[in-house]
């Protein structure tokens, strides 16, 4: 029989949402930030009557054309909140190690979930510039240890 089972040493790759590493909805975006982001993204802004804020998203009703009420859903990777929630999990690696399983778990969520150009950008800026920073902190200790030897 074959051995199906997952291997075990290896964490299934997940959301951030979905891994507990950020709990968006218990933020409470103003609604003026709301449409300025949602303006910003190209939706058609109606009037809002109400904002619901779910595990993964944003549910926005409002008024359409015809006076009826309408839902849109609308990540949280579409805020300016979320790019700094992403980046505070990268300032919070303290090594080489950790920053690469954070990297992987990025690459995973910008494969499977959309994301503004200008935030993945600014994510991936930031990684580079930890990653650059740990790879420099590492070199130094590593010379020291070399010189005290």
């Amino acid at each position: 029989m074959v051995n199906r089972l997952r291997n075990r040493s290896k964490p299934i790759p997940q959301s951030f949402i979905s891994a507990n590493k950020i709990k968006p909805e218990v933020w409470r975006i103003s609604e003026p930030v709301i449409i300025q982001t949602l303006k910003n993204q190209g939706f058609d802004i109606k009037k809002i009557k109400k904002i619901k804020y779910l595990r993964h998203q944003v549910c926005i009703s409002y008024w359409n054309e015809k006076g009826g009420v309408c839902s849109g859903f609308f990540s949280y990777r579409i805020f300016e909140r979320w790019q700094h929630a992403v980046e505070r999990l990268v300032y919070n690696c303290n090594s080489l190690y950790e920053i690469h399983r954070l990297n992987q778990a990025i690459a995973y969520e910008f494969a499977h979930y959309p994301y503004p150009v200008e935030i993945e950008a600014a994510i991936n800026e930031t990684i580079e510039g930890c990653t650059t920073q740990l790879t420099e902190l590492a070199s130094y200790k590593r010379n020291q240890y070399l010189v005290a030897s």
